[in-house]
């Protein structure tokens, strides 16, 4: 990490941490600091990483719509974090990493469609405080993706602001996921 978290890392212990350990090595080639920091209180490490990966199973909205506003939703709050970790994982995915590395300045970028910048703009507006979704903004959405995917896009800006906003009130920061797999770094929006 290139700065100290806000709690120092606990050595993560034991048969779960063991199991913790492996599974985040075999998922990002190592076992990020963030997890120490967590590991202060397991049963919410846990309980994150479960709905994480219950979030990862939906499949009503389109990966890489997820990934868009995932990533939109971040760069919002301001978690390097998650927005290295989604670049990350975009990339595993096989994404277009032109377009994904462009998600923080999506507003600038000529790379999206219409419904891209509509999801962006969705989970921007959600990831405000407080939430400034818009009935219009809805109603388009509604029409183009549907009631089941409009949910899922919800409750994923939803994961992602909860994820997002202990990420940065615990001092967790970028770890440079993206850039050991050799991926470009991505753009810097306006607001940052």
């Amino acid at each position: 990490m290139t700065t100290d978290t806000r709690i120092p890392p606990a050595e993560v212990t034991g048969l779960y941490g063991a199991m913790v350990k492996t599974f985040a090595r075999r998922m990002m080639g190592k076992v990020p600091d963030s997890v120490g920091v967590l590991w202060n209180h397991p049963a919410v490490m846990k309980d994150s990483m479960g709905i994480g990966r219950k979030v990862e199973a939906w499949g009503e909205l389109d990966p890489t719509l997820a990934s868009y506003a995932a990533m939109a939703s971040a760069a919002t709050i301001g978690c390097s974090f998650c927005l290295d970790f989604n670049h990350f994982m975009a990339h595993n995915h096989g994404l277009d990493e032109a377009k994904v590395r462009e998600v923080p300045r999506w507003r600038e970028a000529s790379v999206f469609s219409p419904l891209e910048r509509r999801v962006m703009a969705y989970a921007e507006a959600a990831s405000q405080t407080p939430p400034a979704v818009t009935d219009e903004l809805s109603a388009e959405l509604l029409d183009a993706l549907g009631p089941a995917a409009l949910v899922e896009l919800a409750a994923r800006v939803a994961f992602m602001n909860m994820s997002a906003r202990m990420n940065v009130a615990l001092g967790i920061r970028s770890e440079e996921f993206a850039d050991a797999c050799g991926l470009a770094p991505l753009a810097v929006g306006s607001r940052a």
